[in-house]
Protein backbone atom coordinates (compact mmCIF):
# COMPACT_ATOMS: atom_id res chain seq x y z
CA UNK A 1 0.00 0.00 0.00
CA UNK A 2 2.83 2.33 0.84
CA UNK A 3 4.59 1.78 -2.31
CA UNK A 4 1.17 2.92 -4.20
CA UNK A 5 0.96 6.24 -2.13
CA UNK A 6 4.92 6.68 -2.51
CA UNK A 7 4.51 6.02 -6.46
CA UNK A 8 1.79 8.99 -6.46
CA UNK A 9 3.35 11.44 -4.32
CA UNK A 10 6.37 10.81 -6.26
CA UNK A 11 4.74 11.40 -9.64
CA UNK A 12 3.01 14.65 -8.19
CA UNK A 13 6.77 15.42 -7.46
CA UNK A 14 8.21 14.90 -11.24
CA UNK A 15 4.98 16.70 -12.42
CA UNK A 16 5.72 19.89 -10.51
CA UNK A 17 9.62 19.89 -11.37
CA UNK A 18 8.51 19.73 -14.85
CA UNK A 19 6.26 22.32 -14.57
CA UNK A 20 9.14 24.28 -12.95
CA UNK A 21 12.10 23.60 -15.63
CA UNK A 22 9.32 23.68 -18.73
CA UNK A 23 9.78 27.44 -19.71
CA UNK A 24 6.72 30.00 -20.17
CA UNK A 25 3.13 29.41 -18.68
CA UNK A 26 1.20 26.12 -18.67
CA UNK A 27 -2.39 25.72 -18.65
CA UNK A 28 -2.30 22.39 -17.19
CA UNK A 29 -4.48 21.76 -13.98
CA UNK A 30 -3.06 20.34 -10.99
CA UNK A 31 -4.56 16.61 -12.04
CA UNK A 32 -2.93 16.98 -15.38
CA UNK A 33 0.07 17.64 -13.95
CA UNK A 34 0.01 14.80 -11.21
CA UNK A 35 -1.18 12.28 -14.58
CA UNK A 36 1.97 13.99 -16.58
CA UNK A 37 4.29 13.09 -13.22
CA UNK A 38 2.79 9.53 -12.82
CA UNK A 39 3.40 8.77 -16.33
CA UNK A 40 7.14 10.04 -16.15
CA UNK A 41 7.73 7.64 -13.41
CA UNK A 42 6.58 4.80 -14.67
CA UNK A 43 8.38 5.43 -18.07
CA UNK A 44 11.48 6.31 -15.73
CA UNK A 45 11.26 2.80 -13.49
CA UNK A 46 10.51 1.11 -16.53
CA UNK A 47 13.83 2.20 -18.42
CA UNK A 48 16.01 1.86 -14.94
CA UNK A 49 14.35 -1.93 -14.64
CA UNK A 50 15.52 -2.63 -18.23
CA UNK A 51 19.25 -0.99 -18.10
CA UNK A 52 19.61 -2.93 -14.53
CA UNK A 53 19.82 -0.05 -11.95
CA UNK A 54 16.79 -1.03 -9.64
CA UNK A 55 12.78 -2.69 -10.28
CA UNK A 56 10.14 -0.17 -11.40
CA UNK A 57 8.91 0.36 -7.54
CA UNK A 58 12.34 1.50 -6.33
CA UNK A 59 13.72 5.03 -6.39
CA UNK A 60 16.96 5.22 -7.67
CA UNK A 61 18.81 8.50 -9.48
CA UNK A 62 18.59 7.23 -13.18
CA UNK A 63 15.10 6.73 -13.12
CA UNK A 64 14.47 9.55 -11.49
CA UNK A 65 15.95 11.42 -13.89
CA UNK A 66 14.34 9.82 -17.00
CA UNK A 67 11.23 10.21 -15.37
CA UNK A 68 11.55 13.97 -14.92
CA UNK A 69 12.98 14.36 -19.00
CA UNK A 70 9.92 12.51 -20.01
CA UNK A 71 7.35 14.19 -17.65
CA UNK A 72 9.22 18.07 -19.24
CA UNK A 73 8.21 15.98 -22.92
CA UNK A 74 4.82 15.26 -21.56
CA UNK A 75 4.13 18.66 -20.66
CA UNK A 76 5.74 20.37 -23.83
CA UNK A 77 2.88 17.98 -25.71
CA UNK A 78 0.38 18.47 -23.76
CA UNK A 79 0.58 21.78 -23.79
CA UNK A 80 1.08 22.13 -27.74
CA UNK A 81 -2.24 20.13 -27.64
CA UNK A 82 -4.41 21.91 -25.52
CA UNK A 83 -3.23 25.25 -25.91
CA UNK A 84 -5.20 27.92 -27.21
CA UNK A 85 -4.55 28.55 -30.67
CA UNK A 86 -5.38 32.20 -32.27
CA UNK A 87 -8.74 32.57 -34.64
CA UNK A 88 -7.97 32.97 -38.02
CA UNK A 89 -10.21 35.31 -39.65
Amino acid sequence: MFGIIGFLVFGLVVGVVARLIKPGRQNLSILATLGLGIVGSLVGGIVASLIGTGSIGELNILGAIVAIVVAVLLVGTAESLTGKRPVSR
